[in-house]
């Protein structure tokens, strides 16, 4: 053995929410460069996510349950839900 625990559940699922949105930002790069829209909007987000959730785990050590990593992956999730709103035309 190597002396490294496995990741609880909670860190796991938290670091499924975290790949989510990221995952999202990714493809919404791959489709803002096809149609010429909202590039920098999609390389902005990418690029934001990058740096603060590497970021957030080299503060927390590399836990995806601390409380930092959970404000990163909520506000994420935020801006997701602010940009399908923009998009669907409620906002």
């Amino acid at each position: 053995m190597n002396g490294t625990a496995a990741p609880s559940r909670a860190q796991n699922l938290w670091a499924l929410a975290a790949v989510i949105p990221f995952l999202l930002s990714i493809a919404l790069l791959g489709y803002a460069f096809s149609k010429q829209v909202l590039v920098m909007f999609a390389a902005g987000w990418l690029l934001l996510q990058m740096f603060c959730y590497s970021a957030t785990l080299k503060m927390a050590k590399g836990d995806t349950a601390h409380y930092l990593v959970k404000a990163q992956v909520l506000l994420n999730w935020t801006v997701l839900a602010l940009f399908v709103a923009m998009l669907a035309g409620i906002a």
